[in-house]
């Protein structure tokens, strides 16, 4: 176990910074701007994935850039440090990176944005910002990138420019620079007590022998400030507001690098600030439980109530991310092997988490782009416009609610094992529950989607089974013959089998048929930029937002095929890479690299009072 002096950390921190600069100077070509952008992503997720393998062996890779904050005759060095735990925030974060660019691309062009240049730029600063955190090696440090994570993403938040943006990043701000506020305070009352506010694996030695009292008080200020942005209850609202940004932000901001260094850095608190041991000696793990136990219960609730589908996932997000702070809160007051699953159901919750996450959103983003349609109401039948999408929501959505052969099954089973064998029942009540709901709020989508078919007025939708499952096709669930609006004709057996269905007709209010925008074009190509938009921006605007309102178009949705038809692949492509992450974590989670990176977090955190996490994996 040593520490190997690098640059790595920095080049990292440092390279989407620098893309920022290439960004802008590329402002009047928009292909040698996504071109950066796609360069960027793809160097620095190879940097961060450079260090995994000495990562997994106990080493961390340490830049030193020299004295940060003299304290009389104690200085507070600038020093970033690629760890186990860094590197379980920095991968996710950089690898997705390179995902989300794709379908930015996709997305921004497909709406024909305005201000773009800006876009790409703020998420490369934000994604600088994201790895800063992740290596920042002590508690300082991380409060300035923590900090400068908010200014890189107030213009995502706030890009559409409107009066509900410009709301909804102002509540960001008060909320997340007030939360710094206690970060800060946090961080000198610990400078106080124990002299040092270095990260250091089972906490730093200093806390161990503090007053009781101000140690509690150091947690509780520390849990405040990053609970904000972990978007605990009752510091939430910020979250599902902010979904008002662009789709992709929404995904990897507000699925990812946003809220994830909120947990992020209630994981550095209790596993590296303070430790197990001394959380379990201060009681302060199981309030920390319960606040995320009531979070992720009532936010299941309110996700019910929600019908527009990007705040249904907002909601979402905030009962998910309590499930990595109950295991966090219950991992540091158990002990044994509880203590261990707890930890690891935490902690392999953050890239399960945003593997399914972002798939969810990239759907509705997609959903939006093609369709104009927000509202879950609006979706009966959209399976057939769009079959792909809706199937990687359905798989997402699956894990989401701990269904096996998904991520998200893997992370809660560990959980369950932990708070069951560890006494604590009521928090396993909680976590199946919880589980209970998210089917609850999730399956009407896909049901909706697959299995009801909508009219022209709206009413009277009845279950139907579109594809051929055995026996007649179109068959309705009442017993009679489900003829669609397509045109059918006769077999050569005598069975009504359904044709090709008719074109949108061109009059009609469905905007995307009527003037397709040039990255449905089936060639497989975007287009050359900035010319093609500029032919087609006053249309597509005037058609988007003026003559179709979201819901299936008259006459029923546009049946597309299974190959992609539905949309362009800088958008289907990235949607699969995130839905095919989220089930290789659920189906081998023994060969995932985030699975091995979380034992080796836990089994250096816990390395003071317990063996080595032996046995813990499937």
């Amino acid at each position: 176990m040593a520490d190997i002096q690098s640059l790595r950390p920095l080049a990292a921190v440092a390279v989407p910074a620098v893309a920022i600069a290439f960004i802008y100077a590329s402002n009047r070509r928009p292909n040698v701007r996504e071109a950066a952008t796609l360069l960027a992503a793809a160097s620095t997720f190879v940097l961060v994935a450079s260090m995994v393998p000495r990562t997994l062996a106990g080493d961390a890779y340490v830049t030193t850039l020299g004295a940060f904050v003299p304290l009389g005759g104690d200085v507070v060095e600038f020093t970033l440090r690629a760890d186990a735990l860094g590197m379980l925030f920095g991968l996710l974060a950089s690898l997705l990176w390179v995902v989300t660019s794709f379908y930015s691309i996709g997305y921004m062009r497909g709406l024909d944005e305005h201000a773009q240049t800006r876009y790409f730029a703020a998420f490369a600063a934000s994604v600088s910002s994201a790895v800063g955190v992740a290596f920042a090696s002590n508690l300082l440090v991380l409060f300035v990138f923590y900090e400068l994570l908010t200014v890189a993403t107030y213009p995502l938040v706030t890009h559409d420019e409107t009066a509900e943006a410009r709301a909804a990043g102002r509540k960001y701000l008060a909320y997340t620079f007030g939360g710094g506020v206690a970060v800060l305070t946090g961080t000198v009352l610990v400078y106080v007590l124990a002299g040092n506010v270095s990260f250091a694996a089972g906490g730093i030695e200093g806390l161990a022998g503090a007053d009781p009292t101000l140690g509690r008080a150091a947690f509780a200020l520390l849990a405040l400030g990053f609970g904000v942005k972990a978007a605990l209850m009752p510091v939430h609202s910020w979250l599902p507001d902010a979904m008002v940004a662009p789709t992709p932000v929404s995904g990897l901001l507000h699925a990812v690098a946003v809220v994830k260094s909120g947990v992020f850095g209630i994981a550095r608190v209790v596993l590296d600030v303070f430790g197990p041991e001394t959380v379990s000696n201060l009681g302060v793990g199981v309030p920390l439980a319960a606040v995320a136990a009531f979070t992720l219960l009532m936010a299941s609730v309110i996700a019910l109530r929600q019908d527009n589908l990007k705040r249904r996932l907002a909601y979402s997000t905030v009962s998910q991310l309590s499930y990595i702070v109950l295991g966090l809160g219950i991992g540091a007051s158990l002990g044994g092997d509880a203590a261990r699953y707890a930890l690891v159901g935490g902690l392999l919750h953050i890239p399960a988490h945003a593997f399914m996450k972002l798939t969810l959103f990239f759907c509705a983003g997609i959903i939006h782009v093609e369709t104009h349609t927000d509202d879950i109401s609006e979706m009966a039948g959209i399976g057939k416009r769009m079959p792909l999408t809706m199937v990687a929501f359905g798989v997402a959505a699956a894990g989401m609610a701990g269904i096996p052969l998904v991520a998200g099954f893997v992370s809660k089973f560990y959980l369950l094992i932990g708070t069951a064998s560890g006494g604590e029942v009521a928090f396993t009540v909680a976590l199946l529950v919880s589980g209970v709901l998210n089917i609850a709020y999730f399956w009407p989508v896909v049901y909706q989607a697959f299995f009801e078919d909508e009219t022209p007025d709206g009413h009277d939708r009845k279950p139907l089974v579109e594809y051929p499952l055995g026996g007649r096709t179109d068959v309705a669930a009442d017993g009679s013959g489900g003829r669609g609006a397509g045109d059918d004709h006769a077999s050569g057996d005598g069975v009504q089998a359904r044709g090709p269905q008719r074109p949108a007709d061109p009059e009609s209010e469905y905007a995307v048929d009527r003037n397709p925008s040039d990255h449905t074009d089936q060639g497989g190509e975007l287009g050359d930029g900035a010319e093609e938009m500029v032919e087609n921006d006053a249309d597509h605007e005037h058609d988007a937002h003026h003559h179709h309102e979201g819901g299936a178009p008259a006459g029923g949705w546009e049946r597309r095929g299974w190959l992609g038809q539905e949309s362009t692949w800088f958008m289907l492509g990235p949607i699969l890479t995130a839905a095919v992450g989220s089930i290789a974590i659920g189906v081998v989670p023994g060969r995932a690299v985030f699975l091995r990176i979380v034992e080796e977090v836990v089994r250096a955190a816990t390395a003071a009072t317990a063996v080595a996490t032996t046995g813990v994996v499937f």
